[in-house]
This record gives structure tokens, C-alpha cells and sequence, in this order.
């Protein structure tokens, strides 16, 4: 036994001596292993943060891309409040011209009828007291003849005054009509002006 033992270990010394370069290579292929390894680790690292710092610069472009796009959005949209604005308050205006022009006519037209009212009064006033007068001359005459004369003389009178009158009324009333127009008037032709140049 003692003689199996020694053939066994010195198999095994054996065997241990010819696996030992077995051992060496086998050790020196895997560091060469573990040194390809970290190379292919680090290449994966250095393109994972290439990758990476791509990705960075896209989104910094886009966040720089969006921004100036909001930025002239915001500016357009300024730009269209601004223009509404000044149109709203151009047609405020407009209309304010427009309400004056019409509250001026109403005016001139009412100052205008007051003034003919007065003038009719007046002339009814003086035609009443012609009359009157008549009719007391006409109590005081003696004859037929005589009465005949006054009333044909009251009557042209009253005729020659009511043409008078009618003529100098109607004149009148077309110079009040032109004048109560004419601010209105004076606003259409602006308006043909202001926007028959638009058009």
C-alpha cells in the first residue's frame, strides 16, 4: 500500500506537473479574457456617454428650438392684441363721431323749429290783431260799398301775407333741413374718404 501511494503520488506529482503549463495558459487566457473584457467595458462606456452627450445637445437644441418658437409666438400674439386693440378703439371712435354728428343735427334741427314756431306765433299773433282790426273797422262802416272795400282789402292783404309767409317758411324750413344734414353729411363724406381708401 505504502508502495500504491507512492506510485499514486508520484502519479499525481506527474500528472501535476503536466497539467501545471495547462494551469499557466488557462490563467494567462483568462486575464487576456478579463483584459479584452475591460477594453470592450470601457468602448461600451465611452459610447454610452457618447451616446448619452448626443442626446444632451439634441434636447438642448430642441429646449433652444421650442423656446425661440413660444417666444415668437408670444410676440405674434402681442403683436394681434396690439392691432385688435387699436381697432376697437378706432370703431369706439368712429361710432362716438357718428353719435355726436347725429345729437348736433338733432340739436340744430330742434333750435331750428323752435325759431320757426316763434316766427309762426309771431305771424299768427300779427294776423289775429289784422283781423281784429278789420273786424272793428268793419262795425264802424256806414255804407254797403264801403264794407265790400274793406274785406276786399282784408283779403288780399291776408292772401299777399300768406304767400309771403308760406315762401318765406318753406325757404326756411330747407335752410334748417341743410343745416340739421350737415353734420351728418359732413360724417358720410369722412367715412367714403376713410374707407374708400381702404378698399
Amino acid at each position: 500500500m505504502a508502495r500504491a501511494r507512492t506510485a499514486a503520488k508520484s502519479q499525481a506529482v506527474s500528472a501535476a506537473e503536466d497539467t501545471a503549463p495547462v494551469a499557466d495558459e488557462i490563467r494567462e487566457m483568462t486575464r487576456d479574457a478579463q483584459a479584452v473584457t475591460g477594453e470592450a467595458t470601457e468602448e461600451a462606456a465611452e459610447e454610452a456617454v457618447a451616446v448619452a452627450e448626443q442626446a444632451v445637445a439634441a434636447t438642448e437644441t430642441g429646449v433652444t428650438k421650442a423656446t425661440s418658437t413660444i417666444e415668437a409666438s408670444q410676440a405674434k400674439f402681442q403683436e394681434g392684441v396690439t392691432k385688435t386693440m387699436k381697432t376697437a378703439e378706432e370703431v369706439v371712435a368712429f361710432n362716438q363721431g357718428n353719435v355726436e354728428a347725429m345729437i348736433k343735427s338733432g340739436q340744430i334741427w330742434t333750435a331750428g323749429l323752435q325759431d320757426l314756431s316763434k316766427q309762426m306765433a309771431a305771424s299768427a299773433q300779427a294776423s289775429y290783431e289784422e283781423a281784429v282790426a278789420a273786424f272793428k273797422a268793419m262795425t264802424s262802416v256806414k255804407s254797403l260799398k264801403e264794407a265790400v272795400d274793406l274785406q276786399v282789402g282784408f283779403a288780399r292783404s291776408a292772401m299777399e301775407k300768406g304767400m309771403s309767409e308760406s315762401s318765406k317758411y318753406t325757404d326756411a324750413s330747407f335752410k334748417l333741413a341743410e343745416q340739421a344734414i350737415a353734420p351728418i353729411s359732413s360724417r358720410m363724406t369722412m367715412v367714403v374718404e376713410k374707407f374708400g381708401k381702404s378698399v
